[in-house]
């Protein structure tokens, strides 16, 4: 049996992209943002193409995003934060805020927005994450946000044949 089988191709080159990023646990998002940054860059981003909008935390993260969505200037959005468990159920109640509402602009708005917020039992496990490593989330997040873009166009220019 042969299909069509699409293949992923990473570039961010003429793309244009919005990163969300919470100010709460600077330390650990702006690590995230260093690594989304870094690989946009590499992947052939132009500086001029990425605007970054800081937020006060990671709950206010989807409604920044779904303001960019609807401005209709973005191939992708990419959110970051960072949420570490306190002693308090907050933590819950902001992680499955940040989700849900990522999730739900995603949706609305037919558009790669990806989920780069970290969220951790303590602060070692986040600076892990947020470091100058290849573990860093904001730069898988980024990935993820190139490989959508690339898939989806590729569905939306796909033609039905028969």
């Amino acid at each position: 049996m042969r299909h069509n089988v699409f293949s992923e191709q990473l570039s961010a080159k003429g793309f244009r992209f919005a990163i969300v990023v919470a100010r709460f646990n600077r330390e650990i998002t702006d690590g995230l943002l260093r690594g989304a940054t870094e690989a946009l860059m590499d992947h052939g981003a132009s500086v001029n193409k990425i605007d970054t909008f800081w937020v006060p935390g990671s709950f206010e993260i989807p409604l920044a995003a779904q303001t960019a969505a609807r401005t209709k200037r973005y191939h992708a959005i990419i959110c970051l934060g960072a949420v570490i468990r306190g002693e308090t159920p907050h933590f819950d109640y902001v992680c499955a805020a940040a989700q849900q509402g990522v999730l739900r602009v995603a949706l609305d708005a037919r558009l790669p927005v990806t989920f780069g917020v970290i969220t951790t039992n303590n602060l070692k496990q986040a600076q892990a994450r947020s470091g100058d490593n290849e573990a860093n989330s904001g730069r898988g997040a980024v990935l993820v946000a190139l490989e959508m873009v690339s898939t989806l166009g590729e569905i939306r220019d796909k033609k039905m044949r028969r």
